[in-house]
């Protein structure tokens, strides 16, 4: 091909004489409006509302270009479009159109590799045609583009592309000018809000407030995503940071060696580590407890006037890219202008926070507490000693000691003097102490006051737990009742101690399976100690879930979910109880095998009903327990425990009113022994793990089909499903006794019309 038949090169359209003359009249039209504005914002409006016009286009956008962040912005778009858009300078039309710095048209932008979605699919807004050009400066300089959107009559074309270059060539220079103006006026308002910064944290001496203050400040500064300040504690060699979470002040605290932290500190200097993950020395266990990711980091050490490392500043997380020179070298100055500050207010914070400390924990004890210095004399007392012993600090405060107590407790004064003597705190228990005239019987600790620097006597403590009256017997009748029904007994009227509520609650019978061998093998003193600790950890069980102990009969449990304080879910309290207790003996059992001992199992069966609850006998012997039908049906479910193979057996009453899930199966329908009505119980078996039980589901699914069978006596389809369920999990003994019973049944249909009830005829 000749140089003459090559392919012509883009030519500017010079349109006719009217075109031109138009087209110059809105280029100085451009020029005259944009340069009579004062701000940026102004001119912003002004280029888009005319371009939006000269090219009778739905809308206009000018992006300019954020040199610090690598973005496009805009603050306003034609149409109902308002808010700031930012988007990366090399990303969809308009970032290749600056990058580039050549104009595009896009006639088709949804099939358009470059087109960015993300705005329309944020807006709901459909692009059907883009002219884009760039922005760029007499210099040569690109400083953003304007994109136009949807040519209102058919397509935009190379004169309008034309046009809008020359539009934006024109309002360049202004919109240059003014967005240096812009930086320069940015620049002075930091340097003021800098000083203002500086002035506002030298007054602050609230540690807390004042770290939250410079961290707010050095993430903004920096633009980053947190920022950290660490302090070192040299009393425990640590750093630690004060940190704001759902508006209260948490404290991390870690050694000052331990990390990126630490070795700043340690080494007194800085770190900028663009990628975290790729520097052995970043601990990622700090991301993976708070779900943060943390990209790169900036740490500087903080240093006083005497030279002396007291702290490291750390900023995560460069937003649009890395920690740069310049932003160490300003986080250094700043570091070093708060420096004196934050140690000002770290001792301010050390000194304020044992002050309170002391002060919020002497007032907060409901124990009386008296300090008196090394002659006698008491020189702090709380609001608990003032109210024990009835009287104004006037009375104890600056008195000698041995002038307060009476004649016969001087005995305390040697005891002081004993504990002193030997540096190691002694406790009374249940002790008659008297103070000023009045006498109470208490449990007094003495301690004695140290100096940790100089091993210096500083005096005694003295504290004492009133256990008088009410609280001493309210203590020993919780030993024997519920502690709730105690306090219920100890704070009620006594026309109130006799009487009864007719409620609806769960009722629990628990009962030892081998319990006759340990008592045979034991004896008296073992069977004793065996059955406290047995009921120890059933007990805690019991009262974990909110159930109350009714009564201990022999070896068995009686217990409560419901009463005398009912909550919504007492069934499910009651079954998690049961759970736990299996769970529990089961650990029980391992302990005691190992040692070579017994191992027990027991049963436990649950109804839920309307039930007679109160305290039942005379004014002079009474018992809190509970009566009905609904009680008699948690005994009998205990006891057919052991025909049923199982450890917990629930009623139908009971699961209905479960609002949790449990591993369960529907284990009869019977008449208990003094009942006519047939109850249908459920076998529970939440406690069991795959090793326990193997293939659980898959046999309750295979057992609930047996059942069905077995109700409806298809004796045949009952026995396969349940000999399919031993196959499963060949120690299933439930299993084996429908096997049984079904071949039995089989071999001797029942003479009336079967309904699937079996009766049991012992309790």
């Amino acid at each position: 091909m000749s140089g003459e038949e090559a392919a012509p090169t883009k030519k500017k359209r010079k349109g006719t004489k009217d075109e031109r003359l138009k087209r110059s009249q809105i280029l100085l039209d451009v020029t005259r409006r944009c340069a009579s504005l004062a701000n940026i914002q102004d001119v912003w409006k002004e280029l888009v509302g005319m371009t939006s016009y000269e090219l009778d286009c739905d809308r206009s956008t000018l992006f300019l270009n954020d040199n610090e962040t690598n973005e496009l912005f805009s603050f306003v778009a034609q149409g109902n479009l308002t808010r700031e858009i930012r988007i990366l300078n090399d990303s969809g039309i308009a970032g290749h159109v600056f990058q580039t710095g050549q104009s595009m048209l896009s006639d088709d932008p949804y099939e358009d590799p470059l087109f960015n979605r993300e705005v329309d699919q944020r807006t709901g807004y459909t692009t059907r045609n883009i002219a884009c050009v760039p922005v760029i400066t007499m210099a040569g300089e690109k400083i953003g583009v304007m994109q136009t959107l949807n040519k209102r009559v058919g397509e935009f074309n190379e004169a309008d592309l034309d046009l809008l270059e020359q539009m934006t060539t024109q309002a360049a220079v202004v919109l240059q000018g003014l967005q240096h103006f812009e930086q320069i006026d940015k620049i002075r308002q930091k340097e003021n809000a800098f000083l203002k910064l500086m002035s506002d944290i030298n007054s602050e001496f609230e540690l807390s407030r004042m770290l939250m203050r410079v961290v707010q400040e050095i993430t903004g500064m920096l633009t980053s995503e947190r920022a950290t300040i660490f302090m070192f504690d040299q009393s425990s060699g640590t750093l630690f940071s004060r940190v704001s979470a759902g508006g209260e002040i948490n404290e991390i605290r870690f050694p000052s060696h331990l990390g990126i932290a630490g070795e700043v500190f340690t080494s007194g200097k800085s770190m900028n580590i663009p990628h975290a993950y790729a520097d052995l020395r970043f601990n990622p266990s700090f991301d993976k407890q708070t779900g943060f990711f943390t990209r790169s980091i900036l740490c500087v050490p903080i240093v006083n006037n005497d030279n002396e490392t007291i702290g490291v500043t750390q900023v995560l997380n460069k937003k649009g890219g890395v920690f740069s020179d310049e932003d160490e070298q300003r986080l250094k100055a700043f570091t070093a202008q708060i420096s004196i500050s934050l140690q000002n207010s770290k001792l301010f914070d050390d000194v304020q926070r044992i002050k309170n400390y002391n002060e919020s924990m002497l007032q907060s004890m409901s124990n009386g507490v008296l300090t008196v210095d090394p002659k006698g004399d008491v020189v702090t007392c709380n609001a608990a000693a003032l109210n024990i012993w009835g009287t104004g600090e006037g009375d104890l405060i600056g008195k000698n000691l041995r002038d307060l107590v009476g004649e016969e407790e001087q005995w305390v004064l040697e005891q002081i003097e004993q504990v002193k003597k030997e540096n190691h705190p002694q406790l009374i228990t249940d002790t008659a102490f008297t103070l000023l005239g009045t006498s109470k019987t208490v449990n007094l600790t003495l301690m004695p006051l140290v100096a940790a620097e100089e091993d210096k006597e500083l005096g005694s403590m003295i504290m004492f737990e009133d256990i008088s009256s009410e609280k001493r017997m309210k203590s020993t009748m919780s030993r024997y009742m519920d502690p709730v029904i105690a306090a219920q007994m100890m704070d009620g009227d006594a026309h109130e101690v006799l009487g009864g509520v007719s409620a609806e609650a769960t009722v629990m019978f628990t009962d030892v399976r081998g319990f006759t061998t340990i008592t045979e093998e034991y004896g008296a003193q073992g069977t004793v100690s065996f059955l406290n600790d047995y009921f120890s950890l059933m007990v805690d069980c019991i009262t974990k879930e909110g159930g109350m102990l009714d009564k201990f009969i022999g070896d068995a449990i009686m217990a409560c979910f419901g009463l005398p304080i009912p909550h919504e879910d007492d069934p499910d309290r009651a079954m998690r109880a049961s759970i736990g207790m299996i769970q529990t003996l089961w650990g029980w059992n391992q302990a005691r095998l190992d040692k070579g001992l017994k191992t027990v199992d027991m049963g436990i069966g649950l109804n839920t009903d309307m039930v007679v609850s109160g305290n039942i006998g005379s004014p002079k012997r009474m018992d809190y327990t509970l009566i009905g039908d609904g009680v008699n049906l948690a005994a009998r479910l205990e006891s057919a425990c052991k025909s049923y193979a199982a450890r917990i057996l629930v009623s139908e009453s009971t699961v209905q009113k479960l609002k949790g899930t449990y591993r369960m199966r529907a284990a009869d329908l019977v008449v208990v022994k003094g009942k006519t009505q047939p109850v249908k119980i459920y076998e529970v078996l939440d406690y069991h793990d795959q090793v326990s039980f193997p293939n659980l589901m898959d046999v309750v699914n295979l057992f609930n089909d047996g059942i069905e069978a077995y109700q409806v006596a298809n004796w045949d389809k009952a026995i396969e499903r349940f000999n399919h369920c031993l196959k499963l999990n060949p120690t299933d003994q439930l299993s084996q006794i429908y096997v049984d019973r079904c071949e039995f049944l089989k071999s001797n249909p029942p003479e009336k019309e079967w309904d699937g009830v079996w009766v049991m005829t012992s309790k």
